[in-house]
């Protein structure tokens, strides 16, 4: 199992664990950790699972593709470590893995 630490805007800490081959949405959803909306269900087409990668984890989680980076356009506050949580695949290689979650995902 990875554990993967979510922190809410207030700095609030939740620490889960989830299989490989989840994604960091379903980890959160599964895991009713407050902040992720997931409106679409996972299919890129509504930015409401936003996080904030921690930098030293850009490199495991990889770039956005084209279509992320256009939903992307849409949240409020974007960052460079922004990404959308339905489009990061767990793999074995981020256990410990800490994203930070917007004030809003609206």
């Amino acid at each position: 199992m990875i554990k993967i630490t979510y922190i809410e805007f207030d700095g609030t800490p939740h620490t889960v664990e989830a299989p490989a081959d989840t994604t960091l949405m379903e980890t959160a959803i599964n895991n009713d950790v407050p902040g992720i909306v997931a409106e679409c269900g996972g299919t890129c087409a509504c930015a409401t699972c936003h996080v904030y990668v921690a930098p030293e984890w850009t490199s495991k989680t990889g770039q956005p593709t084209p279509q992320e980076n256009g939903m992307l356009e849409c949240v409020m506050d974007r960052h460079d470590n922004s990404r959308l949580s339905c489009q990061i695949e767990l793999t074995d290689d981020m256990d410990g893995m800490v994203v930070r979650l917007p004030e809003s995902q609206l």
